[in-house]
C-alpha cells in the first residue's frame, strides 16, 4: 500500500506529473554495491564490526522491494523506449579528496570511489550501452553533476524516483529537482532508506509540494493508460 501523508493545507497543491513517456524520465539514485548490498561495502564494513544487524531493515527492503520494482520499472522504460538514468554517487580521485568532509569518511571505510568494485551499479540492473550513468560526488545530482543539461537535452520534463537512500541521495536529488522546474514523483516501494521511519519522514516532507507519491503498480498502470491513449489517438 503507498504511504499517504497526511491531508494538510500545503498537501493538496502539491503538484502531480503526467508521465507522459515522451517526456519523462526514470532515475535510478545509488543501487550500488557500495551502499545497497549487504556483501559489499557498507554491508561488509558492519557484519566484520558484528553490526550487520543494524542495517537488517536497510538491506531487506533493498532485496525485496527496492531492487525487484526498481527492476520491474526499468523493464516497461526500456520496452516503451522511455528515458532512463543511472546515478552513482562516490569519490571520482583515489584518495578521496573531492568529497566534502561528511562523507568522505563513509566512502573511504566503504571503498566507495571509481575503480572499486564498491562504486559498481547492481548487477541486475544490466545498464545498457545507451543509458547514461552519472556520478555525483554529493548527495543531490544536481549540485555536483551535468544531470540538468542532459534532462534538457532529452527534453525531459517529469522524474521518476527509485532507489537509495529516501531521505538522502534520493531525497536530496528530488527536491533540487522540483526547484528547477521539473515534475517529480517519487516510487514508494521502490525506495528505501536505514529504517521505515526515516523513509517515512522524508515522504511526509516531501508529499508537502516537492513530488507526488506512488507505488510501482500505481506508476505501470498509469504509463500503461498514457501509451494505450496515445494509440488511440494516433
Amino acid at each position: 500500500m503507498t504511504y499517504r501523508a497526511p491531508d494538510d493545507y500545503v498537501s493538496t497543491y502539491t503538484r502531480d506529473v503526467d508521465l507522459d513517456p515522451a517526456t519523462t524520465c526514470l532515475v535510478i539514485v545509488d543501487l550500488m554495491y557500495a551502499t545497497g548490498h549487504r556483501d559489499h561495502g557498507l554491508g561488509k564494513l558492519l557484519d566484520e564490526q558484528g553490526r550487520l544487524d543494524d542495517a537488517a531493515y536497510r538491506f531487506e527492503r533493498i532485496d525485496d522491494l527496492v531492487v525487484p520494482n526498481t527492476l520491474r520499472l526499468l523493464a516497461w522504460a526500456r520496452e516503451h523506449d522511455m528515458r532512463r538514468i543511472f546515478l552513482t554517487y562516490g569519490s571520482e580521485v583515489e584518495d578521496y579528496s573531492d568529497l566534502s568532509p561528511q562523507m568522505e569518511a563513509l566512502c573511504r571505510a566503504t571503498r566507495n570511489r571509481e575503480g572499486c568494485r564498491e562504486h559498481q551499479l547492481l548487477d541486475c540492473l544490466e545498464v545498457q550501452p545507451t543509458e547514461r550513468v552519472i556520478n555525483k560526488i554529493t548527495p543531490s545530482a544536481f549540485t555536483s553533476s551535468p544531470i540538468e543539461l542532459i534532462l534538457h537535452t532529452y527534453g525531459v520534463q517529469d522524474l521518476i524516483f527509485t532507489g537509495v537512500s529516501t531521505n538522502m541521495c534520493v531525497e536530496g536529488t528530488l527536491r533540487d529537482a522540483a526547484d528547477k522546474g521539473f515534475g517529480c514523483l517519487l516510487v514508494d516501494d521502490a525506495c528505501g532508506a536505514d529504517s521505515q521511519e526515516y523513509h517515512d519522514n522524508a515522504l511526509l516532507t516531501l508529499q508537502r509540494l516537492y513530488c507526488s507519491v506512488s507505488s510501482t503498480d500505481d506508476v505501470l498502470g498509469r504509463l500503461d493508460a498514457q501509451v494505450g491513449h496515445a494509440a488511440r489517438s494516433a
